[in-house]
């Protein structure tokens, strides 16, 4: 099976769909923060192991704890998942911190800040 067929974005959508609302209304773990999303997942080609990239809205500790609380509860989370779709093997699941939101966040900022920069220099030159 290739990487990208449609047999596995689907099986990519249906998990991560999956992920988000057991992680949103299953998990009672007070170090997962309320702010937790799941970006993306890549599940392998023989749907043995499954990354998934979590974004968090908070600070580093928030992050981090997360990223903690939800690797200790990954035996909860397979059993919930294995419960919810129809799949001969529940992929082992890896949590991975995605923090591309959060780059493109700072890097549409640093833009802004040098096209105002860019724009008082033009109105001075201008004067």
């Amino acid at each position: 099976m290739r990487k990208n067929s449609i047999k596995n974005t689907r099986v990519n959508t249906e998990v991560q769909r999956e992920l988000s609302n057991i992680i949103r209304a299953g998990l009672k773990d007070p170090r997962v923060a309320p702010w937790t999303s799941v970006v993306a997942v890549s599940v392998a080609p023989d749907l043995k192991t499954c990354k998934a990239y979590i974004s968090v809205l908070g600070d580093e500790k928030a992050k981090e704890d997360t990223i903690k609380g939800l690797r200790s509860a990954e035996g909860f989370i397979r059993r919930e998942l294995a419960q919810g779709l129809n799949m001969r093997n529940t992929p082992e699941i890896t949590f991975v911190l995605d923090q591309s939101i959060e780059y493109g966040v700072n890097m549409s900022k640093r833009i802004s800040d040098v096209t105002k920069d860019l724009s008082m220099d033009g109105e001075e030159d201008a004067e």
